[in-house]
């Protein structure tokens, strides 16, 4: 690709988007269970949650594959259907109070383990079928 522009990699991500057809379930479990800060909620359409400098997107795949109504801001339909992957980094001991947390509200664990590298994580499946792990901020530390 020697003849394209160079370009600078992206630094940080931003956000990052998982679809569900329920988002007042999706707001109990993101917001109620897991503490996430929610900043915005339009209708049926989305919740956007704080995490970090990040934001999480909660998207109802059959709103966000409708054309843009507001011409000022035209984002492109998208949507995906089935299980997605997102992870939280925490240390040990907040993933352990965690998933006491989860466990006593009936949400059942998916996988627990330690890593290679010996970083922990912990998978739970959010009211959508979400995969949604928590895991240790250095898991990719030396890969």
């Amino acid at each position: 690709m020697s003849h394209l522009p160079d370009a600078p990699a992206p630094g940080a991500l931003l956000e990052a988007a998982l679809y569900v057809d329920d988002l007042d379930a999706a707001e109990a479990f993101y917001g109620d269970l897991l503490g996430l800060e929610r900043i915005q909620r339009i209708g049926t359409r989305h919740a956007f949650y704080r995490v970090g400098t990040a934001v999480l997107l909660i998207f109802n795949p059959a709103e966000t594959e409708k054309p843009p109504g507001n011409p000022k801001l035209p984002v492109p339909p998208h949507g995906a259907r089935g299980p997605g992957h997102v992870c939280f980094a925490m240390p040990r001991a907040e993933i352990a109070a965690l998933r006491a947390r989860l466990i006593a509200a009936g949400v059942a664990v998916d996988a627990e383990f330690d890593w290679p590298s010996g970083a922990h994580s912990l998978y739970v499946r959010d009211p959508a079928g979400n995969s949604v792990e928590f895991a240790e901020g250095w898991l990719w530390d030396g890969v």
